[in-house]
C-alpha cells in the first residue's frame, strides 16, 4: 500500500513545537513534501536557525512517519529555518528598517557589567547559526563596539546617501566610535545624542537582516527614550552581574522596558562565578551568587544563562576577536551560545503570542 501525502501530514501533526505549542503542520512549517514509494522527504522551517530544539524536532518527526505510517518508511527530514517577522515590523514597509525582522535592546541599570560584551558574543553567535544579523552601538560616549570587533575604518555612503554598515564576523556594525577619531571626546548635549542614534537607524543601510542587535549604554534616559519613540523593539535583554549594586539598577532597567510595553525576553548573569584555569572543578562567586536568577524568578522575566568570569573573554574584547567568534568551546564560549539560541526562542515566542510593540510617545507632566 502506498504512502500518501496526507498520511504524511496527519502524522506530522503530531510533532508539537516546545515553544509555540503548536503542531508544525497548523504552524505551516512543513514544505516541499515528496512521496515515492517508500521515501519520504520534506523540509521542517523552525522560526529560527538557533532552534534549541532542533534535534528533538527532527527525531520526532521522523519517528511519527515510521510509527503512524509505514514502519519501513524512508525518511529525509531536512530541518531549516524561517526568522519569524515582528508584525509591527512588516507593517512598517515604508521605514527604512523594513527589512529588519526583529529589533533587540540590550541593556543594563548600570555601567561595568558587561553589556556591550554580551551584545557582540550575541550578535555573533547568531550569525554563526546562519542568521543575518546587524549591532549598532548607541553609546555615543563610550563606544566600544569598534574595539570589539577590532574596526576602525569609517562607513561610507551608497547613492542614496545612506550609511553603510561595515561587516566582520558575519556581522553588520555601526558605531559613533567609527565616525570620530579614537582620542577625541564626544561633547554633546542630549539632543544631539539622540539624532545620532536616529540617524544610525533610520539613515544606514541595513539591508535584509533576521536580527539588529542593539548596544545601549547604561541608564534609562534620553538615548533609551528616544530608541522607543523611533523603533518598534521587538524586546529587551537585561545584563546584570549578581552584586546587589548591580541588581538594583537591573531591576530599573526591567521597569523601563514594561512602562514602555517593551517585553524583556530575558536577563543575563555576566562575571557569574571565577573558575582558575588550574583548578576547573573550582567555582568562586566573586561578586555573590544567583543574584541574577533570583531576580529574574522574582520580576517573572526568562533567565537566559550565567556567564563566567573568564579572561578568555577579555583578551577577545581587547583584541577584536569575540570567544564566539573562534571556537566558541570554552566554558565563557558555550554560555554566550547557549544564551543566543534562548534569546531567539524567546523572540520566536513573543511574535507568536503577544501584540506587536509600537513606538510610543513619551509625555511628562
Amino acid at each position: 500500500m502506498s504512502i500518501t501525502q496526507e498520511q504524511v501530514l496527519d502524522a506530522l501533526s503530531n510533532v508539537i513545537d516546545p515553544d509555540l505549542n503548536q503542531d508544525i503542520v497548523s504552524l505551516n512549517m512543513v514544505e516541499d513534501l515528496e512521496i515515492e514509494g517508500k521515501k519520504v522527504s520534506f523540509t521542517v522551517n523552525l522560526t529560527t536557525p538557533a532552534c534549541p530544539m532542533k534535534e528533538e524536532i527532527h527525531r520526532a518527526c521522523i519517528n511519527a512517519v515510521k510509527h503512524l505510517v509505514d514502519e519501513e518508511a524512508e525518511v529525509e527530514a531536512t530541518m531549516s529555518s524561517k526568522v519569524q517577522q515582528s508584525a509591527k515590523m512588516e507593517q512598517d514597509t515604508t521605514d527604512t528598517l523594513a527589512g529588519v525582522k526583529n529589533i533587540i535592546a540590550v541593556a543594563s541599570g548600570k555601567g561595568g557589567v558587561g553589556k556591550s560584551t554580551v551584545s557582540v558574543n550575541l550578535a555573533v553567535a547568531l550569525a554563526k547559526t546562519g542568521a543575518k544579523v546587524g549591532i549598532v552601538d548607541t553609546d555615543i560616549y563610550g563606544p566600544s563596539i569598534p574595539t570589539m570587533f577590532n574596526v576602525r575604518k569609517r562607513p561610507d555612503i551608497n547613492t542614496r546617501r545612506k550609511l553603510i554598515p561595515l561587516e566582520k564576523y558575519g556581522v553588520k556594525l555601526l558605531s559613533m566610535g567609527l565616525l570620530v577619531d579614537q582620542d577625541q571626546a564626544v561633547v554633546w548635549r542630549g539632543p544631539m545624542v539622540s539624532s545620532a542614534v536616529k540617524q544610525f537607524l533610520n539613515e544606514a543601510d541595513w539591508g535584509e537582516l533576521d536580527y539588529l542587535i542593539m548596544d545601549l549604554p547604561p541608564g534609562t534616559g534620553d538615548i533609551q527614550l528616544t530608541i522607543v519613540q523611533t523603533v518598534p523593539l521587538t524586546g529587551a535583554v537585561i545584563v546584570s552581574t549578581p552584586q546587589d549594586v548591580a541588581l538594583d539598577d537591573a531591576r530599573k532597567g526591567v521597569a523601563m522596558f514594561k512602562k514602555v510595553n517593551v517585553p524583556v525576553l530575558g536577563m543575563v548573569e555576566n562575571m557569574a562565578y571565577f573558575t582558575p584555569p588550574d583548578m576547573p572543578e573550582k567555582k568562586y562567586h566573586i561578586f555573590g551568587k544567583d543574584g541574577a536568577r533570583n531576580l529574574a524568578t522574582h520580576l517573572d522575566v526568562p533567565f537566559l544563562g550565567e556567564v563566567p568570569l573568564e579572561q578568555a573573554v577579555r583578551e577577545g574584547a581587547d583584541e577584536g576577536t569575540p570567544v564566539t567568534a573562534t571556537d566558541g568551546q570554552g566554558v565563557a564560549g558555550v554560555a554566550f551560545t547557549e544564551i543566543a539560541k534562548k534569546v531567539a526562542q524567546q523572540i520566536s515566542i513573543r511574535n507568536a503570542q503577544q501584540a506587536p510593540t509600537e513606538k510610543i510617545e513619551i509625555k511628562f507632566n
